[in-house]
Order: C-alpha cells, then sequence, then structure tokens
C-alpha cells in the first residue's frame, strides 16, 4: 500500500460516512480515483466493513468485563471458538498464550448478567477448566483506528 491508501484508511477509520469527495479533496485524487482505490482495498480485505460506534451505556450494556479462559485440552479449541462466536455479548474473543487459553471482551447489562453468562453459559462449554473475570471500573481509552507501524529509524554505522 502506497501512502495515498493509507490516508484513505485513516480518513475512512476516523468517519466512515466520509463522501468519496471529501476524501478526494484530502489527499488530492479525482472522486472516481478513490471509488476505485476504495473498491481494491475492499477487495483484497484491507477494508472489512464500515459500522457505527455506539455508546454501550446508551444500550443498557453497563457492564464491560475481560474473561481470561483455559481450556483442558487443545483439541476442545474449535467447539469453544465455534460457541464463542455465537454470544452476543461477547466483543471479542482471542487464542493467547500465557495462562489462559483465551482472553474475551464482554459487555452485559448488570453484574447479575454477567454472572448468568459465566456459570451458565461459558463454564458449560465442553472443555472450559477455569474462567478469571476482570471488571472494567472506567475506561480511559477505547479506539478500533489502526495505524501502520514503522520500523524504527536504523542506526548509522
Amino acid at each position: 500500500m502506497n501512502p495515498t491508501d493509507l490516508e484513505i484508511i485513516d480518513l475512512l477509520q476516523r468517519d466512515a460516512r466520509a463522501t468519496q469527495a471529501q476524501i478526494a479533496k484530502a489527499v488530492g485524487l479525482s472522486q472516481p480515483a478513490v471509488a476505485e482505490r476504495v473498491r481494491k482495498l475492499e477487495e483484497r480485505g484491507v477494508i472489512k466493513g464500515y459500522v457505527a460506534r455506539v455508546d454501550p451505556a446508551a444500550l443498557g450494556l453497563d457492564v464491560t468485563a475481560f474473561i481470561g479462559v483455559t481450556i483442558e485440552h487443545p483439541k476442545y479449541f474449535e467447539a469453544f471458538g465455534r460457541t464463542i462466536e455465537s454470544m452476543e455479548e461477547v466483543l471479542e474473543a482471542h487464542r493467547v498464550a500465557g495462562e489462559d487459553s483465551y482472553l474475551l471482551k464482554v459487555r452485559t447489562r448488570n453484574t447479575s448478567t454477567l454472572d448468568q453468562l459465566l456459570v451458565e453459559r461459558l463454564r458449560m462449554i465442553p472443555g472450559v477448566n477455569r474462567t478469571q473475570t476482570t471488571i472494567v471500573l472506567s475506561s480511559i481509552k477505547e479506539s478500533t483506528r489502526l495505524r501502520p507501524q514503522t520500523d524504527p529509524p536504523r542506526e548509522r554505522p
């Protein structure tokens, strides 16, 4: 990807409702050129979709928690993943290195619904050995914006 593609991606991440004309003006290209670049980025899977960021509290989802899940054997990973994908409360699921097998980010209405998720659903999944839950008290940063990492400057000999 070239710098113009990266700039288009950044503009769309900041405002997915930006028009192609607005993007074209910002990057110094014609609207058809921007449309073509966006289409190619979508086809390559660089741009996976467009979403609205919503305030969870406005939907009554007041509790955010991170749940470490230990699976007793890797043979359970695939079935665990399929089950987790169907749970609306689970916003993110990552297979991780370390003591836990997975780390989940969940949002629920309250601690009672979090407890139900843990006891009645997560711990009932075959292979789940243990869960460890951390409840978020406040968030200082949440972002979906990705920026490409640049290589650090090389030392001169």
